[in-house]
């Protein structure tokens, strides 16, 4: 099962977070068939948000991240809760590329650099804390970099990795590693971290050699005393259920909600993050009408 671990020094200067979301991102893959590039974009994105979510204070709240950068790809969402678990999509899962000439999956071109990434932060009190930048690089990795110097102004390394099998465009590994510097931190600290980011391998290398997050932690972390603040089991988890779409329905104009059936007389409601499906009758839908109206009166 895929695990995160958070970490802060005992100065207090630098704080770490390290995540396997080796088995999420398969879960992403087998439920969206996905490309190679697809599935190493989503599950660039699925890594970050993971990493950020479990930053969030609230029990209840939720953090959704969402890029479109202008390419073939299109939207790629990813949505965690505050115990780092994930869900999300990419709008075109099917487009493919070609790799890049050093044989590395070309995400930037495939998101694209003419577009924003998204932070929705809905702490569950009041209007939700929206933040976006403007993409840097389309890599992901990146743009979470530049969007927490320039619209949180906290300095950050964010690295992010998925390991897709050449042959079978099977997702093997996948994880990232954020690191941020925490206000009083020295100089020293910072030149410290700054060599210590300058000799960390890629986040697939670290665990393909069986590397655990405390190990991963605790090389970006070398020359510093580490204290793990906590850990999570995450998981790829949708919250979809009939309720939710009966809600979702319910918001249409009460004409248009029984005219959702089709000749076969069902309605199909399906879940962009799991792909499960809803069915309606057209009683269903009818007794659906009525309830909103009712709400309404």
């Amino acid at each position: 099962m895929d695990r995160m671990i958070r970490c802060i020094t005992s100065d207090g200067s630098l704080m770490a977070a390290a995540v396997d979301t080796t088995e999420i991102v398969a879960i992403a893959q087998e439920l969206h068939h996905t490309s190679a590039t697809a599935t190493a974009a989503l599950g660039r994105l699925l890594s970050g948000a993971s990493l950020m979510g479990a930053m969030l204070k609230k029990e209840e709240a939720s953090l959704t991240m969402k890029i479109n950068g202008g390419g073939p790809l299109g939207s790629v969402v990813a949505i965690a809760d505050s115990h780092g678990n994930v869900r999300g999509y990419v709008e075109h899962p099917e487009v493919e590329l070609p790799r890049k000439p050093n044989g590395k999956l070309d995400v930037g071109v495939g998101v694209g650099r003419d577009g924003l990434l998204m932070v929705i932060r809905d702490l569950g009190e009041g209007e939700p804390y929206v933040g976006q930048v403007r993409l840097s690089t389309g890599e992901i990795a990146e743009d979470i970099t530049a969007y927490y110097a320039i619209s949180e102004q906290i300095p950050t390394v964010c690295a992010l990795g998925v390991l897709v099998d050449k042959e079978s465009h099977l997702s093997m590994l996948s994880g990232g590693l954020l690191i941020q510097v925490l206000p009083g931190a020295d100089n020293a600290a910072i030149d410290r971290l700054e060599e210590n980011v300058r000799m960390l391998e890629p986040v697939t290398t670290m665990l393909a050699k069986g590397m655990t997050m405390e190990d991963i932690c605790a090389k970006a972390l070398d020359g510093f005393e580490m204290e793990i603040l906590d850990e999570y089991q995450v998981k790829y988890v949708c919250t979809c259920s009939r309720e939710k779409v009966i809600r979702a329905l319910s918001t249409l104009p009460q004409n248009e909600i029984a005219s959702l059936a089709g000749e076969d007389g069902y309605a199909e409601a399906s879940c962009q993050y799991c792909g499960k499906k809803y069915r309606f009758s057209v009683e269903e839908l009818e007794e659906i009408a009525r309830n909103a109206a009712t709400k309404k009166n």
